[in-house]
């Protein structure tokens, strides 16, 4: 690997670690529920983003596995959240 691309990629996933703080502190201080929502929306890109730069660092299709997992489940839950904080209730009978 080139030490550009490498430098590069280190770079990546730390900006994408700080970005993860700034969303955590967003989700406990937040002052609306819609605002800690959009922190935890934040909180699961992020977080799939930095699987992706390890998979890419390390050449291995694990990491890219578990982000197409972490993609599916935080969609699913932002989904769920959002119908809770508009109706009152997930399931509808």
């Amino acid at each position: 690997m080139n030490a550009v691309f490498d430098y590069a990629a280190w770079f990546a996933s730390l900006c994408f670690v700080l970005a993860m703080l700034c969303a955590l502190v967003r989700l406990f201080i937040g002052p609306a529920a819609q605002d800690r929502v959009l922190a935890l929306d934040t909180l699961y890109i992020n977080g799939m983003l930095t699987l992706l730069m390890l998979g890419i660092r390390s050449s291995s299709t694990v990491y890219f596995d578990m982000a197409l997992l972490i993609a599916l489940f935080g969609f699913a839950s932002t989904i769920a959240l959002a119908k809770f904080l508009l109706r009152g209730e997930v399931i509808e009978p």
